[in-house]
């Protein structure tokens, strides 16, 4: 099976959108209310992404993570509000594939769309993550992130939960 790390196309958003469904399930249970998980479904996360798209794609990075023609994870990078930084919105992989690199090949492909997206003027990327969810964190903290003090509680379906920011130098 070949892994192939590439710019998300229009026809790959409803994939994304039913990975992003799969991952952010699985991730986020016991971290997130299930009534906030069950809010969206595949086909109401493929439409988000594609209104993203519409308006983004000039201006953000979407990949997937391609394996044998089926999509198994994406990654999401663009500007920042921090200032003199990149953000990096999103890595999911299918649970179901999880453990098999696509996540690390995501995150290497990631760094290289953050540093096309900063133009060479951002020295610096940052991501958030619900403070809770341990895996992920070791994920990002092998990849090199570390935690910057900076929380939040942001929206995700209709839950407000913690965050916190994580950074790294490009």
């Amino acid at each position: 099976m070949n892994l192939l790390v590439r710019p998300a196309a229009a026809p790959d958003l409803p994939e994304v959108g039913a990975v992003h469904h799969r991952s952010r399930s699985a991730a986020y249970a016991g971290l997130v209310s299930a009534a906030a998980l069950a809010a969206g479904s595949p086909a109401a996360m493929a439409h988000w992404w594609a209104e993203r798209w519409h308006y983004e794609r000039d201006t953000h990075r979407l990949a997937v993570a391609d394996r044998d023609g089926v999509v198994v994870g994406f990654s999401y990078a663009g500007p920042s509000p921090s200032v003199e930084a990149v953000e990096l919105y999103a890595v999911h992989v299918d649970p179901s594939w999880q453990g098999t690199g696509a996540g690390r090949a995501l995150m290497a492909g990631a760094l290289a769309d953050l540093r096309a997206v900063g133009g060479g003027a951002a020295n610096r990327a940052v991501l958030w993550v619900l403070t809770g969810n341990a895996r992920a964190r070791r994920f990002y903290e092998r990849g090199g992130w570390a935690a910057d003090g900076a929380t939040r509680r942001a929206p995700i379906g209709s839950a407000r939960v913690p965050q916190v920011r994580y950074g790294r130098s490009l």
